[in-house]
């Protein structure tokens, strides 16, 4: 069932949320070539905690950090190790807080590339990125899933992309995962019905193969089937009548 939130949990969302931009502000600077992923995963732990919330994802069903740190063709859940960032790395952090019991979630990709252009990751992240804003812009109330689905696929289209298909988004906010599940492809005007007052997370997921993944022995990080590249953006977002507020503002300010 999708929850339509009350006047005071949108407020308290939209605080988890403000947490989750400030701490994505100091992701952007700490994410640099020779950093660990645990120290990033241990740097954002302390982030989040510093302003009165919690990670979402620690213990989550069993997660063992604070962030999901994926690198190159890791579409997500990467579990933070010893691994140190390299040159050319493709890293995804998705982050989730929870404040007072009301959750945010988020995700940006970074291409640690020195300056140097590479057509077909510009092209990766150029397009996944698109294709969240392009799922925001389709909300408004009344429409139908299907339509955020769609708008993402098409921009996948465009770019010559694989979409995920296994993964999509999802509501949150008085949990981390709700309903609705959002996914990344489809045919528009189909599906549950969005109204004023849901929340959701968008969250395309685009690879430079086919799209088809796998889970690792670890039970948690989903890798591309084919090796290619994967790039990951999410943002949580309020419906409204006349369309949405980004409530986290970490890939669009």
């Amino acid at each position: 069932m999708i929850y339509i939130k009350k006047r005071h949990e949108i407020e308290m969302v939209k605080e988890s949320a403000e947490i989750l931009r400030v701490v994505f502000e100091k992701v952007d600077q700490f994410v640099k070539v020779g950093v660990r992923s645990r120290d990033l995963d241990e740097y954002i732990y302390e982030s989040i905690t510093k302003m009165g919330a919690e990670p979402a994802f620690l213990g989550y069903r069993g997660f063992p950090a604070s962030s999901c740190i994926s690198l190159n063709d890791e579409v997500v859940h990467g579990i933070p190790d010893e691994r140190k960032f390299e040159q050319g790395d493709l890293v995804k952090v998705d982050i989730g807080v929870n404040y007072k019991g009301y959750f945010s979630d988020a995700a940006k990709t970074y291409f640690l590339n020195n300056g140097e252009s590479d057509l077909n990751i510009n092209r990766l992240i150029s397009g996944t990125k698109l294709a969240l804003l392009n799922g925001m812009m389709a909300l408004k109330e009344g429409i139908h899933v299907s339509d955020i689905s769609s708008a993402i696929e098409s921009t996948a289209d465009r770019f010559r992309l694989g979409v995920v298909k296994a993964l999509g988004g999802h509501g949150v906010g008085l949990r981390l995962h709700e309903d609705p599940f959002v996914p990344n492809y489809g045919e528009p005007g189909t599906g549950p019905i969005l109204n004023n007052g849901v929340i959701i997370a968008i969250e395309p997921m685009f690879t430079l193969g086919n799209g088809d993944v796998l889970e690792r022995e670890n039970g948690w990080t989903i890798v591309t089937r084919d090796g290619s590249w994967a790039a990951h953006f999410e943002e949580t977002v309020l419906v409204t009548r006349e369309g949405f507020e980004n409530l986290t503002k970490v890939v669009y300010g």
